[in-house]
């Protein structure tokens, strides 16, 4: 119901009558409409934990399995309400409690993969999840919250590759995974 109606207008009361539940057994297993959210991203964020593991298994080149990681996390367009709920003020908290949640089950996923870069040469770094979380930390500030421009993009390109100690150009690939359409046009 959150994915087809919103979250926001989708209640308690329409979710009980669904599920042909007492209103108990809803408060008995969810303390609120928040909670029940909460637990559909949860369920969410596992389903996508593990297609990025098939990846991981596959054998292709490590930049393919970055993109595949990557995109396997990003909501798909079904669970876009799911997303613009978390992006409204009153679910701040949650929000947060989300991408903290992500950032903890996607790095050590990147950096199995990075750690695979690093042993045929593509990579030339040190201490992996660390990089890796900085990275996911900037790249989600950067271009999930806000406007960001060409410039922008350019830079955290840059960065990933002298963060990675990866030859220019190495991780230019990065720039079609980005969402564009809150693109800054820079006169």
């Amino acid at each position: 119901m959150f994915l087809t109606q919103g979250y926001e207008d989708t209640s308690v009361d329409e979710i009980i009558e669904k599920a042909q539940i007492a209103k108990g057994t809803y408060y008995y297993h969810f303390e609120s409409k928040e909670q029940m959210l909460e637990e559909v991203i949860d369920m969410m964020i596992d389903n996508e934990t593990e297609m990025a593991k098939q990846i991981i298994k596959t054998d292709i080149p490590v930049p393919q399995k970055i993109v595949g990681i990557i995109t396997s996390i990003k909501p798909t367009e079904e669970e876009q309400p799911i997303q613009n709920a978390l992006f409204q003020p009153e679910n701040v908290l949650m929000h947060h409690k989300v991408r903290k949640k992500l950032i903890n089950v996607v790095t050590p996923l990147l950096s199995e993969v990075i750690k695979e870069g690093v042993d045929e040469g593509i990579f030339k770094c040190d201490n992996i999840p660390e990089r890796v979380k900085m990275l996911l930390i900037i790249s989600d500030g950067t271009f999930n919250e806000g406007k960001f421009s060409e410039q922008d993009i350019s830079v955290f390109i840059d960065m990933t590759e002298k963060l990675l100690g990866a030859e220019k150009g190495t991780m230019s690939f990065i720039y079609n995974l980005i969402d564009k359409s809150d693109m800054e046009v820079v006169e």
